[in-house]
């Protein structure tokens, strides 16, 4: 692991952004991605984190966990369906197939938990019991299982710039997908959600909820593009002290990017106005978190890329023949 006082050291030196000798840039929350010329694409994960739909600070390694986590993810699932990975380049790049990302953001849940307007806690305690098409019963409590995992998709901004709620019927019923391709996106969801769980569960975490992004291929077939299983799509509990922690009333031991949330809930911040200031440790926690969540998972030992990233990342993209310095 990673010292903590070298994480501090690191923290002005976090890789927030490219500037790469490639045309095109395109960038999200927290990844920069360029078209290449033979038709696939350069993906570059960054330190940047994002919460409440606001870039908030950069992580250390933040970007190396979550491009590598994807890498060893898509391989332990590529049996279940195909996915867009073609190569590694540098710890902090991939190059992947061009595809033409599915219009809606699939979340599988398996447990009733939340407090997002769009989570099925928040609208069970609204007193709502048709939640995405599912009813559900009297008496649940704050963080239950579910009897089976469900997916609950959502629109990638819809026509108010914010997600926007539908039923898996809906999404055939509105035009968003075809049933045949859905019934395929649904199934291989369904599919890598009991992988993610069963994988989690040797290592003393519970995938609490994820959201997967799907693509379509030139001739139709269905593919998993983005992310797998990281801190930042997905909701990890600690297993060994969820029922003790339940059976009192309290939250579970959350185990990925939520303390961050939460830190800033305490000063008030929810995501409008003025960004408060955070004192360096939490970033530097962050990281820790970040890099233990790659480990227990992957069963792996990080191996922290050198840093500065720019220029490394620059050299392996260039042996790589991505591009020429």
């Amino acid at each position: 692991m990673v010292s903590q006082s070298d994480l501090l050291e690191l923290i002005p030196h976090a890789f927030g952004e490219t500037n790469l000798p490639l045309a095109g840039k395109q960038s999200g929350k927290v990844r920069d991605w360029y078209d290449l010329a033979d038709g696939t694409r350069l993906i570059i994960t960054t330190d940047r984190l994002s919460a409440f739909d606001r870039i908030l600070a950069c992580v250390p390694y933040k970007g190396q966990v979550l491009n590598l986590l994807s890498a060893w993810w898509f391989e332990q699932t590529h049996a279940l369906i195909p996915n867009h990975l073609i190569s590694i380049p540098d710890p902090n790049a991939a190059i992947v197939k061009r595809v033409t990302p599915i219009p809606v953001e699939v979340i599988v849940r398996g447990y009733i938990t939340g407090v997002t307007s769009t989570a099925l806690w928040y609208r069970y305690s609204l007193g709502e019991r048709e939640i995405y098409g599912y009813h559900f019963p009297e008496g649940l409590q704050k963080n239950q299982v579910l009897p089976e995992a469900i997916i609950t998709p959502t629109t990638k901004g819809g026509a108010s710039g914010h997600d926007e709620r539908l039923t898996c019927a809906e999404v055939v019923e509105k035009g968003w997908l075809d049933a045949r391709t859905w019934e395929q996106v649904q199934s291989a969801a369904l599919a890598i959600f009991k992988r993610g769980r069963e994988v989690a569960k040797k290592t003393n975490l519970i995938l609490v909820d994820t959201k997967y992004e799907f693509g379509l291929t030139d001739d139709g077939n269905v593919m998993l593009i983005d992310e797998v299983h990281t801190p930042d799509s997905s909701r990890f509990w600690k297993a060994d002290t969820y029922e003790a922690r339940i059976a009192k009333g309290e939250d579970p031991d959350n185990f990925d990017k939520e303390f961050v949330r939460l830190a800033y809930a305490e000063k008030g911040y929810r995501g409008d106005g003025e960004i408060p200031s955070m004192p360096v440790e939490l970033w530097a926690s962050a990281s820790e978190r970040y890099i233990t969540i790659y480990e227990m998972l992957t069963g792996k030992k990080f191996e922290p890329g050198a840093y500065h990233v720019a220029p490394r990342l620059l050299n392996n993209l260039n042996k790589a023949g991505v591009i020429s310095q």
